[in-house]
This record gives structure tokens, sequence and C-alpha cells, in this order.
């Protein structure tokens, strides 16, 4: 017998046909004797329409009552998986986030869980009842309802198996597993059976929209283990049909290059004539971190004259503005030249075989160059490389790449 934490994502409970769908993989796996407790996301568009519904009220809406308004649809489907499961046989309740509890920060909007209180839920599934929990949600110390932040709710699953101690957290979404690449992009990209949880959060975070960063953090430093598997498929997650993100030594042996990232949800700030003395780049990020912006790849020019350099950085889109409005307001940049530029993509390649292994930098710096794509900006780790390229050769960049490292699907 396991404890298993499922999660189902918003296309996966997308309708009454589909939730019906759901509840029947999770009374198959109560039936085999294990522990489940559920964790849902709102139907599929219904968020989309309950942010809406705040902007047309107010373009500056108080976002605790934002975080009200926007944490309902998670509710009703948890109302209706419990009703599901109940119409089967099967002992099930919903709980909310200030039920469980689910303890947060007070950011409203991008909160953090910072606390959960199983001692209620492990009575309840020991006597062989299943929790349907709603994602993307908690509550602050002043009783305020909470939200995590967009894809939130692989967030919560994570960290309700980390505090469950549950045997495995099984993300049912609308892909079989983790592919090498995006699949629309490459046909021939293939499924991973097990990645580690170094490469997954690097793949998350530089684009891959399999799973939320977050959530793959909280496993990695929990030891979760973390299934991707879909939900439209005829097996349950105790088949293991997915791809398992894992411990390192957990697998056996390790690709050279394990995927191809992109990101089109990227903008590029250089600012010219920087003063070129110590801790400018402190007085530099440190309001952009205060404001929120989220600061990727950093490089800076060596100064020519010792007297004044240039820094380029990029950050998401939609924070483009508030990091321009922040870097104008600084005095010491007053005589420095500010450009931004949007229409950059950025293309990483990651593996834990990288470690191991020289040329893989050169490979990917000749295939980019063989199909005359110029790199902007070049960012490094232990097991990534990140390049910033012009966005419309996006797809050329990513193809080219996954066929330099083989890794097309063989017959």
């Amino acid at each position: 017998m396991a404890l298993i934490v499922a999660k189902f994502g918003g296309t996966s409970v997308a309708d009454i046909e589909r939730i019906e769908r759901a509840a029947d993989k999770i009374a198959c796996e109560v039936e085999s004797g294990h522990q489940v407790a559920v964790v849902v996301s709102a139907m599929s568009g219904v968020t989309n329409q309950l942010v809406g519904y705040c902007g047309e009220v107010s373009k500056m809406h108080d976002l605790r009552e934002y975080d009200v308004v926007v944490s309902s649809g998670e509710q009703v489907t948890s109302g209706l998986m419990a009703m599901a499961l109940q119409k089967r046989g099967i002992a099930a309740r919903s709980w909310m986030g200030w039920q469980v509890p689910i303890k947060t920060n007070d950011i409203h909007g991008k909160a953090r869980i910072e606390d959960i209180d199983t001692v209620e839920l492990h009575k309840r599934l020991g006597n062989g009842e299943v929790a349907v929990v709603p994602g993307f949600q908690g509550i602050t110390d002043a009783n305020r309802v909470s939200t995590l932040g967009r894809g939130g709710s692989d967030t919560s699953a994570v960290a309700l198996a980390a505090a469950l101690k549950a045997d495995r957290c099984d993300i049912y979404t609308d892909v079989d597993g983790v592919y090498t690449t995006d699949p629309r992009i490459v046909p021939g990209a293939r499924k991973i059976k097990k990645i580690a949880y170094e490469e997954m959060l690097e793949l998350s975070s530089l684009g891959a929209k399999v799973l939320q960063t977050r959530s793959v953090e909280i496993a990695a430093k929990q030891k979760v283990s973390l299934q991707v598997l879909s939900s439209f498929e005829d097996h349950v997650g105790s088949d293991m049909p997915g791809t398992l993100v894992t411990k390192e030594e957990d697998i056996m042996e390790q690709e050279l290059v394990t995927g191809i990232a992109f990101s089109r949800d990227e903008a590029k700030v250089t600012i010219l004539n920087v003063p070129d003395v110590p801790g400018v780049a402190a007085k530099i990020f440190s309001p952009l971190a205060d404001s929120n912006v989220n600061v990727d790849m950093i490089v800076q020019n060596i100064s020519t004259d010792g007297k004044a350099t240039d820094m380029t950085f990029t950050a998401p889109k939609n924070e483009l503005e508030q990091a321009l409005a922040v870097l104008t307001k600084q005095d010491f940049l007053k005589k420095s030249k500010i450009i931004s530029a949007s229409n950059v993509a950025k293309v990483s390649v990651v593996g834990i075989g990288m470690r191991s292994h020289a040329g893989v930098a050169n490979t990917m710096f000749e295939t980019l160059a063989e199909k005359n794509i110029n790199i902007q900006v070049i960012s490094t780790s232990e097991i990534k490389i990140s390049v910033l390229i012009e966005e419309d050769y996006t797809e050329l960049a990513v193809r080219a790449l996954h066929a330099a490292y083989g890794l097309e699907e063989t017959a």
C-alpha cells in the first residue's frame, strides 16, 4: 500500500466528463489499496475568466480580494470531484486551503507555502477517506485567502506530498511525460523515462511548461518522487507510464544532453555607459529585485577606459515596463542610455552528463552558426548552456540542436 498525492490540471478537469474520468483513476488506485489525496486545478479557462472579471471591475484591484475571486475556481472543482468519488462508493470530502490548513506568507497573488498541518488529513486517509484539496491556494496568518501564482496547483500538490511524506506525487496533465523538447516543434522528440531533479528544474525554469518551477524545487528539496503522466490515457499512476522525476543516483545512465528548452517570454535590456565602479551591479539589480523583477541572464562588458562599461540582462516580457520604470528612476544612471528589445528568445541545452563531457558548448555554437543564427547573450551553469537569439529563429534553433545532440526518437 502506498500513499499517493494525485494532481489533476485544468485540462484534466475541464468539464464533467473529464472530472468523471479522473475520478475513475482515483477509484482504481483506492481499489488497489492505496491511500490517495487529490489536488485539483480550476476547470480549464475558469481562472482566466475570473482574472478577467477582476480587471473589468478595477485595473488597480486589491490583491487580497483578487485572491478571493480567483481561488474560487479550484473550490468548485474540489466539490465536484468529491461528489464524483462519492458516486463511486468511495468515502471522500473536499478540504479548502483554510481547512487543511495550508499556511502561506502574505504576498497575495504570489504567496509561498510556509507550513501544512496534516494531522487531520493523515487521520482521514488512514480511515480510507480520499481527501480532495484545491490547488493554488492557502491562508495567511491574517486569515485571508492567498494564491500561489499561475501554475500554483503543481506547487500545492508537491508541497502536500512532502508534508504527508507520500510515496509519490502523480501530476496528471495533457501530455504523457517530459519530452526531449516540445513535440509540436520537433515531432521526433522522445519521452524521457527518468529525469533528475536538477535537470527538470533547469528545463522548467528555462521554458518547459510541463511542471511549475517551484514545484520542482520543493520536490528536489524534500526528495518527493514526482511523476508526470497523461490523464487522457487508460493508465493510472501506479502503472508508472509517465516520466519519473527523481534523484540523480536513481538513473542508471546519464545522457550527455537530456533536453532542449526554449522561452519566447524574454526581453533584453542593455544599459550603456554604466559607471565602472565597485558595487554598481548591486545598485542596478537590488531595486529590480525589490520591485519583483525576475532578472535572468546577465552580461557585463569589459571596461575599455576604466570609467564606464555596458551591462545587459534579460527579464520576462511582462516585467519589461516595470524594469525600465525602476531603472529610469536611478540617479546614477542619468548619463546612461537604456535600450530594450522584446523580439528575443532563450534557447537552452540541459543535461547532467555535461559535467563530465567537453565540447557541448562548441556543438551548440557551431550548430547555430551553420544556420546563420546570431547569439546575442550566453549564460552557463554546470548542467546547462543558454543563448539569447532573435525570436524568429527559435524553432529553427530548437530543431537543429535537437538533431545535433542526437535526441530524436529511434525505432
